[in-house]
């Protein structure tokens, strides 16, 4: 059975490279399962079905007996899409809060293929929109990069708790501090530069993050920093190696190409996963847990 991929908005031909059989429609590729699990994919839809219609009030009908709560991809006739979305049970997400629960409903994804043929998945992998969550934001870090764990804390439903220390490295101008403190966590930032002023970690070491050596006091460890993804993996395999029992989060931040051989070094360290959050750009997210 096939399942479909959608891509990241504006890294499609990232997974046209991962999936080169597989049958494109705009964002989403429809393909067999393949040996290993696609990088860059922002939502995937389990088992979709052909589904023929008559009318709109046809489609409508077809689409509530498989499932209840539905969201439209608009590949092609996005008005006719409209009007048969109407007809579902109403489903307008809204921003979210930080923190807030992973939504539970199933959602499914659905598109046209033509007049009187659809594509739908009733269970697809993630409970948002075409995989993108919404928050609520707020003006008070120096960049959205604090979005990025957000989405990471919400999706995995693990943070750190209060009192808990947390070091993280690449941390100016701060947004990913600003997050964790915020949370109430114990925050070391490290950076040659410095902090934005309204960013008080409990700690700040003006230093190369690269030079420290592992500390068996730290509970979770963040990266955002921009370092290749090579020289990130060689600094963290050394606190690996050092019996660390850290979380760990960081960004595999790409420069031209994908370096798919180090981002599958991530992926098969024991108790993590590599993603692609909604709010990644040419990057992806690597959590240990």
């Amino acid at each position: 059975m096939k399942n479909g991929y959608l891509a990241p908005a504006g890294f499609e031909e990232q997974l046209a490279q991962e999936l080169p059989e597989a049958k494109r429609f705009g964002r989403l590729f429809l393909s067999h399962p393949p040996a290993q699990r696609p990088l860059w994919v922002q939502n995937t839809w389990h088992e979709p079905q052909l589904i023929s219609f008559t009318s709109i009030t046809d489609a409508a009908k077809k689409l509530r007996e498989i499932g209840k709560l539905w969201t439209f991809y608009p590949y092609q006739l996005v008005r006719k899409g409209a009007l048969i979305q109407e007809k579902l049970p109403f489903f307008s997400p809204k921003p979210h809060p930080f923190p807030c629960l992973l939504p539970r409903a199933p959602l499914g994804s659905w598109m046209l293929l033509d007049d009187k043929t659809l594509l739908a998945a009733p269970n697809t992998s993630s409970p948002f929109p075409n995989g993108e969550p919404q928050f609520l934001q707020t003006p008070i870090p120096p960049s959205r990069a604090y979005i990025k764990l957000w989405e990471l804390f919400t999706l995995t439903g693990q943070m750190p708790k209060p009192g808990e220390l947390c070091l993280e490295i690449g941390a100016s101008p701060g947004s990913w501090t600003w997050v964790l403190t915020e949370i109430k966590a114990r925050v070391t930032a490290v950076d040659r530069a410095p902090l934005d002023p309204k960013i008080t970690p409990d700690a700040f070491l003006k230093k190369d993050a690269f030079t420290l050596d592992p500390d068996p006091c730290v509970d979770w460890l963040f990266s955002d920093a921009a370092a290749t993804p090579e020289k990130l993996l060689r600094w963290i395999e050394k606190w690996l190696l050092s019996g660390s029992r850290a979380k760990m989060v960081c960004t595999l931040k790409f420069q031209g190409k994908t370096d798919y051989a180090i981002a599958r070094e991530f992926e098969k360290i024991p108790d993590s996963s590599l993603m692609h959050l909604a709010h990644n750009k040419h990057e992806l997210t690597w959590f240990r847990h």
